[in-house]
């Protein structure tokens, strides 16, 4: 199976790999061949810390070889012929592309799974590893209030599915013109009807962090977008995550961010490095969920 979008894992699934998730963290040694004689291609056209370094630190933790190609991944050959190349020599391909386009046509080339490392439409990795860290704090996911301030984008997107399969309260308050995919939304609402988790989409920061349980911001300019970043700082501004906020959430509301982060931006640096931040924490559950999500893929459990 390929893991392009957080869907492509059913809610019993995606429990799966959160527990196996945490098995991995207590009891590494348990999975030191589990990729033994695996290799595992790593295309790379954007840059990276987390994603990069988890993914090799994992895979080699795990017994197995990883490949990194840098650079735009279309700009030498066609992609289905590098995904027909690469399928041959390799047992997974992770990809960290701009469009996601680029991860639908190496998947429909390519019988090894794909894994999204990022693209412009989701990030399912890193929400992965954001459900292990607020379960891991919270002691259980269901019923949670997540509130996302900022930019509609590949964070946001990936958390409202997830959320919405795994029965959270999902509220999102971004700019006008800077809302999340429509696409998505639809898709989230559905997945709620079964899971009675909530989405709220909304312009208003108070009505989304009113009561929430989590804040979460990203970066206001992405890679790719920054001939706008003028424009965005100037929009985004009051959507800066201060201490005003956390006074409208709950009691214990804790903060989240995917990272990188800009100092003083998308967050003050008060909140960014006080208690109630699990910014690093996520960082951390990075390379167990990485590492889980390839075990699944690759040994079925």
């Amino acid at each position: 199976m390929h893991y392009l979008k957080d869907t492509d894992l059913t809610p019993a699934q995606i429990k799966q790999v959160l527990a196996l998730s945490a098995e991995v963290k207590k009891y590494p040694a348990r999975f030191a061949s589990r990729l033994k004689n695996k290799t595992v291609a790593l295309l790379f056209e954007k840059a990276s810390l987390r994603t990069k370094f988890t993914l090799q630190i994992g895979v080699a933790e795990m017994g197995g070889y990883s490949v990194l190609n840098d650079g735009r991944i279309p700009d030498r050959e066609p992609i289905g012929d590098i995904a027909r190349n690469l399928e041959r020599w390799t047992d997974i391909i992770v990809a960290r592309v701009y469009a996601h386009s680029t991860l639908e046509e190496l998947k429909n080339y390519s019988k090894v799974p794909v894994v999204n490392a990022l693209s412009d439409l989701y990030h399912p990795c890193q929400v992965l590893a954001d459900m292990l860290t607020l379960e891991e704090h919270f002691g259980s996911l269901r019923g949670l209030k997540l509130a996302f301030v900022g930019d509609g984008n590949n964070v946001a997107n990936s958390l409202m599915l997830t959320c919405a399969s795994l029965g959270l309260h999902f509220r999102i308050a971004t700019p006008k013109g800077y809302e999340a995919n429509p696409k998505v939304i639809k898709e989230a609402q559905n997945l709620n009807k079964k899971s009675k988790g909530t989405l709220l989409v909304t312009n208003n920061i108070e009505n989304a962090v009113r009561g929430a349980d989590v804040i979460y911001t990203d970066t206001w300019v992405s890679m790719g977008q920054e001939k706008e970043a003028d424009t965005r700082r100037r929009i985004f501004a009051p959507y800066k995550v201060t201490e005003q906020m956390f006074k409208l959430a709950n009691r214990g509301t804790v903060f989240m961010h995917c990272l990188p982060k800009h100092p003083n931006e998308e967050v003050t640096e008060d909140i960014f490095e006080s208690k109630r931040s699990l910014v690093f924490e996520q960082a951390e559950n990075r390379l167990h969920t990485i590492k889980a999500l390839l075990n699944f893929l690759v040994n079925g459990a």
